[in-house]
């Protein structure tokens, strides 16, 4: 199995000639307003098979760029919709419609569940997500590696649950830019991150027994967000430093090849 980054948090998985992405967009214009079409994204290299989503927030969930690389029929997988009135939900609503829009083969599911998708046996874990919206991450395994895909997620107390069940990893991806995130409808804002941060993070790799330590939900410049979205400035750096040999950085585009 190898492993291709194609920016933000989307990745293209490739096993036994077939491929699956999970998180996968091609526009990052509601989150990035300074954000230019084909900055810091890449397509993936082939049709694919299968789509695993985290949550449907924008950045993560893009109905139109996976209608055009799904295979017919492909499934994509999903966490269940939000609650509440549509100011619960007012994050996911945008995602929702275009699903409905796209008519992809959508499929909701819950977390522990698993999916065999030709060489991929994809097993939906339990996540938190800042904003209280409902979220899955992902463990993938085929041709005998695993890998763990964190989405947005903050630090929880699922991490040994989930360490218990599937570790060793050969690799976990995980979001290291730890997002405050102070929004309209979110009063008063949290003083905490929404998404893990660099230490997070690495205490999260290694909980998980993780070969290779990978940041994802970032980028490697800091262009404008929305209003009230605020980063770690350089990520990948404390990375190192909390994660030590275990951070491995990969680029936009490229790949890690698992087997080696």
């Amino acid at each position: 199995m190898r492993v291709r980054r194609l920016g933000w948090a989307g990745l293209e998985i490739e096993a036994g000639g077939e491929r699956l992405v999970i998180d996968y967009v091609r526009d990052l214009s509601p989150l990035f307003t300074g954000w230019k079409p084909g900055e810091w994204l890449a397509a993936p290299s082939g049709e694919v098979a299968a789509a695993l989503v985290t949550h449907l927030h924008r950045d993560h969930t893009d109905a139109l760029a996976l209608a055009d690389v799904l295979t017919p029929g492909a499934p994509v997988l999903r966490p269940a919709p939000g609650h509440g009135d549509d100011v619960d939900n007012m994050t996911t609503l945008l995602a929702e419609s275009e699903l409905t829009e796209h008519r992809l083969a959508v499929e909701v599911v819950d977390a522990w569940s698993t999916r065999d998708i030709g060489p991929f046996r994809a097993t939906a874990v339990p996540a938190v997500d800042g904003l209280g919206d409902p979220q899955l991450n992902w463990v993938v395994e085929a041709d005998g590696q695993r890998i763990f895909h964190g989405g947005d997620t903050m630090f929880h107390g699922y991490w040994w649950l989930i360490a218990r069940r599937f570790s060793p990893f050969d690799a976990v991806f995980l979001p290291a830019n730890g997002a405050v995130v102070d929004a309209p409808h979110l009063q008063p804002p949290s003083p905490e991150p929404a998404a893990l941060d660099p230490r997070q993070a690495a205490a999260a790799a290694e909980i998980l027994d993780a070969r290779y330590a990978v940041p994802i939900h970032y980028e490697p410049k800091q262009p404008d967000k929305i209003a009230g979205y605020v980063e770690v400035s350089a990520p990948e750096n404390e990375l190192r430093t909390h994660a030590g040999r275990r951070a491995h950085m990969l680029a936009v585009g490229e790949w890690l090849d698992l087997t080696t």
